[in-house]
């Protein structure tokens, strides 16, 4: 199945809207870094900055990605976008655990005090428009299943949850006196800091696995594959097709999928395998949007010293 024209500028629109809304983010919590001398927005800042440059080139990828296959390029330019992930993932994940380090070594000399109050309506707001964001991109991909939007409205997500965690841990310090752990307010910015970035550092990981099993032409996560079994085999046993063989593999938002059939007699009919084929696909198209589906007849190689022996 091919994805045309309008999914292309739509998942572009989609993306744009990311972008804009990243690099105001990226702006406030810059000013807001410095103004309060705060590691947890530092750390949004940063972690926004890194999305925003890594988006940057990705919205010039796209146009790329929708160009059919051919000989040159039999699966397409999908894995470019695995690729993609791949350095993006990093990139995070190395952003992560060295923020991490740093407010250990924060710590260790004695921390700092920060304005708590001013934080928290701050990352309230960023909160609220984090899932204005991440409505809108969830709205927009539920007909592109891209994967690029997909991680984009993730990344809002994640955000969304860091800011309204941060809000509430910067509120406590207003509303609640801490009578007998004063001495832990130093340190509240970096424990803080550092909570979120365990917190947020599986997401990244994900998709450095998620975008290399795709590089390495590896099948996609078992739910996948299981998830594409129980669509087809239902229809392929109705028909009394039941030894199957699955060549599953993803490159990018695309599937390939062979499915391998093993007769015991001589003859196939090509007009049944057709008619089976396109049910399979209809049955598939309901759950995802780009596959390609082929049915095969499974011909197994009989060397000539076998043959000589079965005669």
């Amino acid at each position: 199945m091919h994805v045309g024209a309008k999914a292309q500028k739509k998942e572009k629109s989609a993306m744009t809207v990311s972008l804009y809304g990243n690099i105001v983010f990226v702006i406030l919590e810059l000013i807001m870094a410095v103004y309060t001398s705060s590691q947890a927005v530092l750390l949004d800042a940063i972690y926004d900055g890194v999305e925003f440059f890594m988006l940057l080139p990705s919205i010039f990828l796209i146009p790329l990605l929708y160009k059919p296959s051919n000989e040159k390029h039999p699966f397409g330019y999908m894995q470019i976008e695995s690729m993609f992930v791949v350095v993006k993932g990093v990139t995070m994940a190395a952003v992560t655990i060295g923020l991490i380090f740093n407010n250990i070594n924060l710590m260790l000399h004695g921390g700092h005090t920060v304005s708590f109050g001013t934080i928290a309506w701050f990352e309230l707001a960023a909160c609220i428009l984090g899932v204005a964001v991440s409505i809108y991109l969830r709205r927009k991909n539920k007909v592109m299943n891209s994967h690029l939007v997909e991680m984009e409205m993730n990344g809002w997500q994640l955000d969304s949850v860091a800011s309204l965690g941060m809000a509430v841990a910067f509120f406590l310090p207003v509303v609640i006196p801490f009578g007998p752990f004063k001495g832990l307010i130093p340190y509240l910015d970096q424990i803080i800091t550092v909570v979120l970035s365990i917190f947020m550092i599986p997401t990244p990981i994900k998709a450095v696995i998620q975008g290399l099993r795709d590089l390495f032409l590896l099948p996609p996560e078992e739910e996948t594959v299981e998830e594409i079994k129980e669509t087809v085999e239902p229809i392929l046993e109705a028909y009394g097709y039941e030894k199957l063989y699955y060549d599953i593999v993803r490159t990018g938002r695309k599937l390939w999928i062979s499915v391998y059939i093993t007769f015991d007699r001589d003859e196939v009919s090509i007009r049944r395998f057709k008619i089976v084929q396109n049910f399979c696909i209809q049955a598939l198209a309901k759950k995802y949007s780009d596959f390609y589906f082929e049915l095969l007849p499974d011909i197994e190689f009989v060397s000539d010293d076998k043959k000589e022996k079965e005669v």
